[in-house]
């Protein structure tokens, strides 16, 4: 485990709870020092998940067929983009302001995505330079045709892992015939005060610390029913969360896709430089080699 890594297994802490506990007290970024600027708290709904990987995973799920688990969990994460967030703007602003007008609305500027500045929003892979991105739909329905005999997967709080800057929720998904193992793991419910919760085919993230470093400010002008994103002097560096999601496959199993399905949920991310990789061997020349079919 990473030096200075804390993690409060089988229960999801926001921060205030986090702030309470011993383990928490030598954190310097968890601590609310009174000069961090208002920001928004958003409810992002997700539907599509990503698992990033190196060139030797790449091949491993190419030979494979699909994705194996190590020590017994594949990792995924949440894909939030433009979409996802001008979606939680409009929630935020209707929740905030329920009665604007047509002219208010239309007067609004879009001001959210300046505040989501954290790695959590990034579009490159935290992990090497290739990301698969699955529907979470269709991901579910192969864990639950493959592993719970077309019954629901069970989802429950995995754990809260602190790290230097970063709060990061795991989300376990099992099989509902695997309850001896993880029995101990409350179930993932729908709190509309959770920071993570499943509803309606979507995975909900409702984030506490969205930048990282904060260089916004959020002000409400309530007799306009407006929001806005200023600039703000000094930045301030906080702590920032984020939400994985592990699948539970042990790892003599396998989570099977078609190789064209892979292969069309594929892509590399330029710019990025390849972990363990001969860097003379053109990223596109390597997918062509794994999947001369599509080639």
């Amino acid at each position: 485990m990473e030096a200075g890594t804390n993690c409060f297994e089988k229960e999801h802490l926001k921060l205030n709870d986090l702030r309470d506990r011993p383990e928490s007290s030598g954190n310097t970024y968890l601590i609310d020092n009174g000069r961090i600027p208002k920001y928004p708290r958003p409810e992002i709904h997700v539907s599509h998940l990503k698992h990033d990987t190196d060139r030797q995973g790449l091949e491993g799920i190419k030979q494979s067929g699909g994705f194996k688990g190590k020590h017994d969990l594949v990792w995924w994460g949440l894909v939030v983009g433009g979409e996802e967030l001008r979606s939680a703007e409009q929630r935020l602003l209707q929740e905030t302001y329920p009665d604007r007008t047509e002219q208010q609305v239309q007067d609004q500027q879009s001001f959210l995505g300046k505040f989501a500045s954290s790695p959590a929003f990034k579009k490159s892979p935290t992990f090497g330079s290739y990301c698969f991105t699955f529907p979470l739909q269709e991901l579910l329905e192969a864990y639950s045709l493959q592993f719970c005999g077309g019954q629901q997967p069970v989802m429950r709080m995995y754990h809260t892992r602190l790290y230097r800057q970063e709060v990061m929720y795991m989300v376990l998904v099992d099989s509902p015939a695997n309850q001896e193992q993880f029995s101990e793991y409350p179930r993932l419910i729908h709190d509309p005060n959770a920071v993570c919760c499943y509803r309606d085919g979507r995975f909900i993230w409702r984030p506490e610390a969205m930048c990282g470093t904060h260089r916004y400010e959020l002000f409400q002008k309530d007799e306009t029913r407006q929001m806005e994103a200023r600039p703000c002097s000094p930045h301030e560096r906080y702590v920032w969360d984020n939400v994985g999601i592990v699948l539970h496959v042990k790892e003599d199993k396998l989570l099977e896709f078609d190789p064209v399905r892979l292969r069309e949920k594929l892509k590399f991310c330029e710019g990025e430089r390849p972990r363990h990789v001969n860097v003379n061997l053109d990223p596109n020349e390597l997918l062509e080699r794994l999947w001369p079919e599509e080639a």
